[in-house]
């Protein structure tokens, strides 16, 4: 039987306080994220194995680190993740970190039970020699954030709010490293924060793994459905000014965050310009 209850690395990935979370950041974009203090650049949309996106960011960079958010368990081989990892690591050591995830069930036809089938990849990474504290596991309930404690550096939770935060940090105890992404529109006009959010949000609306969750953190079955309820869209979007937004964000580092991907809900090449204006009220060291 596969032992899910594997001691937890005792070193935390150090992202810093924040990041950034995207999907199409390139090598000069990731080069003014660096400098405005950001410590990492999350990249979603369940990249595939060979992760050959991730060597030209990291060239481009000096202290920056990359990290997946996530790869999909179900569409990325194990193997060829592994060896993905290894090539990265050797050219760039300790400066990528590998998110995976079970993704929904909704999108994969060869879907079967999502915990036995994590558990089984994490042993294959692990015969790979993928380090578990150079991995995170996208995690949301409270089975899949203890395992993530136990198999790996800690949780990359999605689409959560600060009070999820506090629970996480709860089950995960202080030694796994928690970093859940929150959303941004920088505005101050609550219906146009709220449309640009309700855009972000609607396919998550058909999956059951985040409707649970919201369900969980206190939202009424009908805040969880198409076009979900203003108060769940100002729970997981964050609007206003910089300093609203920033004083949102850091309440997941009140929560017990180790670090917050920021993923601002606007054109790409408006992305280095919106982080800008955050990076002062956040902090950071490059404002």
């Amino acid at each position: 039987m596969t032992d899910t209850h594997a001691s937890a690395p005792t070193a935390k990935p150090d992202l810093g306080p924040f990041g950034v979370f995207g999907r199409g950041v390139t090598p000069q974009q990731a080069k003014e994220i660096e400098a405005l203090g950001y410590g990492a650049v999350w990249v979603g949309g369940s990249p595939p194995a060979e992760l050959a996106w991730v060597e030209p960011i990291l060239a481009a960079t000096s202290t920056l680190q990359l990290a997946t958010g996530i790869v999909n368990i179900w569409t990325a081989d194990a193997g060829a993740v592994a060896e993905s990892f290894h090539r990265i690591d050797k050219a760039y050591p300790g400066r990528f970190l590998l998110g995976i995830g079970v993704g929904h069930r909704e999108m994969i036809s060869e879907y079967r039970k999502p915990f036995d089938a994590l558990v089984e990849y994490l042993d294959q990474l692990d015969e790979y020699g993928v380090p578990a504290h150079r991995r995170v596991v996208a995690a949301l309930g409270p089975r899949v954030l203890q395992l993530s404690a136990q198999r790996s550096a800690g949780a990359h939770p999605y689409l959560t709010t600060p009070e999820h935060t506090a629970e996480a940090r709860k089950l995960l105890g202080d030694a796994a490293f928690l970093a859940p992404e929150h959303k941004v529109v920088l505005t101050t006009d609550p219906d146009e924060a709220r449309a640009t959010g309700r855009a972000a949000l609607d396919m998550y609306f058909n999956l059951v793994n985040y409707r649970n969750s919201w369900k969980r953190s206190g939202f009424g079955e009908d805040e969880v459905v198409r076009p979900g309820s203003d108060r769940l869209v100002d729970a997981v979007v964050a609007y206003g000014t910089p300093d609203a937004i920033a004083a949102r964000l850091k309440e997941h580092r009140a929560a017990g965050a180790d670090h917050v991907p920021v993923q601002v809900l606007t054109k790409d090449e408006n992305l280095v310009s919106a982080l800008a204006e955050l990076a002062g009220p956040l902090g950071l060291n490059g404002s």
